[in-house]
């Protein structure tokens, strides 16, 4: 049997980023060092009201660069929350901003940058692998839209098991599958390139190492930090290409209809994938044979039912007679995808992964 075909392309483009990443055990010890890296002397520490105390712990590290903390940060970054801790920046004077936790911290962290210009280091608590990237996404009136722009992507990342260790199960499932759409919708993206789709595949191949591992033993710190790995990796490709159709569907989703970003897109994968995978199955080949399974979409399926993730949207609240609306919102401005759409597929596709039925083209 011949060996797989490389990635290489005839023409493509890669453009690296100038960011510091650290991966260690203890990061909180290292803020400070890439607070004054920065020229930093005043920063602002931002968290969800959840980890309001984490916070406190990394305001400690800093001590006197410590200019104060906001501890509103709230799923799908809603511009009114934003609002409020521009106040909170304005009254700390702070010269730079420090985010402790996962996507929404992350992404409010990244809208105060982009209205101030302030750089930003940021301490992941989730594997959902925003830190990397230059994309935010915002909520307003209801419609969550997505932009890319330097100015929001993080000067440092520091990802540190420790941190990571007490996250729930549930949501580290939830959280790895987000990353790992990252890289699966990377392996098809119209402007990939060998380096993200190798990234891609180290990636999600981290995640299948890790995450049962984590699982059987939350006390593996081995394991967790692997995940921290994939999630670098993933959201790197993120941050890299554009993203298609799975994107798309869950931008809607949690924009509209306020699902819970990271379960959303647990259920959206396998299905989306099945969509495209009938138009570029060499493309996601790579992902069927990481799997050992006969699709891509199949692969997903299984693994993300072994760790327990979540399977449906009526699960995560959504309501049958919301369909249609659903269907009308993620027609409007559609993201390119490799697969022509048309209605009847795409609902096809939504009342699958509302039912929780088994992903099919």
């Amino acid at each position: 049997m011949p060996p797989p075909p490389s990635f290489f392309l005839p023409e493509f483009r890669w453009q690296g980023a100038a960011v510091s990443v650290r991966f260690a055990p203890g990061a909180l010890r290292l803020v400070a060092e890439e607070v004054t890296a920065l020229n930093g002397r005043r920063a602002l520490v931002l968290t969800t009201l959840d980890q309001a105390d984490s916070g406190a712990a990394l305001a400690a590290h800093l001590g006197g660069l410590a200019a104060g903390q906001f501890a509103g940060a709230v799923m799908h970054t809603p511009a009114d929350v934003t609002d409020r801790a521009m106040a909170v920046l304005a009254d700390a004077r702070a010269d730079c901003l420090v985010a402790i936790g996962g996507g929404s911290t992350i992404g409010l962290c990244k809208a105060l940058a982009l209205r101030t210009g302030l750089p930003q280091i940021v301490v992941p608590t989730t594997f959902a692998g925003s830190e990397a990237t230059p994309i935010l996404g915002q909520t307003e009136n209801g419609e969550k839209t997505t932009l890319t722009d330097a100015r929001v992507r993080p000067a440092a990342i520091l990802y540190d098991p420790d941190l990571i260790c007490t996250l729930p199960p549930a949501m580290a499932v939830s959280s790895a599958l987000n990353a790992i759409a990252h890289a699966a919708e990377g392996l098809y993206a119209r402007d990939r390139n060998p380096v993200s789709s190798l990234m891609a595949v180290e990636g999600i191949r981290a995640f299948v190492s890790a995450l049962p591992a984590v699982l059987a033993d939350p006390a593996n710190r081995t394991a967790w930090a692997e995940g921290q790995y994939g999630a670098w990796l993933c959201g790197t490709v993120l941050g890299q290409v554009g993203m298609a159709l799975h994107h798309k569907l869950c931008h809607v989703l949690g924009g509209a209809f306020n699902l819970p970003h990271a379960e959303t897109h647990a259920v959206i994968l396998p299905h989306a994938i099945a969509c495209n995978e009938a138009a570029v199955p060499d493309l996601l080949a790579p992902l069927a044979a990481l799997f050992g399974t006969a699709t891509a979409a199949e692969g997903l399926a299984r693994f993300a039912r072994s760790l327990g993730a979540p399977t449906s949207l009526r699960g995560l609240g959504l309501r049958e007679d919301q369909l249609d609306r659903a269907e009308e919102l993620a027609l409007q401005r559609p993201y390119w995808n490799p697969r022509p759409l048309d209605p009847a597929t795409l609902r096809g596709l939504l009342r699958r992964a509302w039912a929780g039925d088994a992903p099919t083209p």
